[in-house]
């Protein structure tokens, strides 16, 4: 069975938030090291160890918003931000940019797969992703076949 979307444009502001929430995701013990630099108050009392903590803490997040923010910016990944049609099967996914061009990915490729409340999301890298909301699909049944081939892939539990 092959699963054919609705075109769709993924959101700036969405593919900035996904992946602030990704990388947050995934670097959690980043928060450990706040937690231990915040604990040399203990060894010479001073507030400046919160101080120059929150500074870095920030100083970091701040990287990673101009890393999702420029990658809207730049011409070799304004693809990501067109509108684009799908076809997944259980051996790739097939990005659709006109109906005789198209980018096939491997599911060998996705690094991780995540179900949200209402959309799918599959993660190539860091910052490339593919975000398909419950909207574009045609019907419910290719929700759980999706669903089904993520399962068998691993992706799901």
């Amino acid at each position: 069975m092959i699963i054919r979307t609705k075109k769709y444009k993924l959101p700036t502001g969405k593919y900035i938030r996904l992946g602030m929430t990704n990388i947050l995701r995934q670097q959690w013990w980043v928060l450990l090291i706040v937690i231990a630099l915040c604990c040399g108050y203990f060894l010479a009392p001073s507030n400046w160890w919160f101080y120059g903590t929150a500074i870095a803490f920030v100083l970091y997040l701040l990287f990673w918003l101009i890393q999702f923010a420029g990658v809207t910016q730049m011409e070799q990944s304004k693809m990501l931000f067109d509108r684009l049609a799908y076809e997944i099967t259980s051996q790739q996914i097939l990005i659709k940019i006109s109906t005789k061009q198209g980018m096939p990915i491997k599911w060998d490729q996705v690094k991780s797969a995540k179900r949200g409340k209402n959309d799918f999301t599959f993660w190539i890298n860091k910052v490339q992703m593919i975000h398909l909301p419950d909207k574009v699909f045609n019907s419910d049944n290719e929700r759980k076949f999706l669903e089904t081939i993520l399962k068998r892939k691993g992706y799901l539990k």
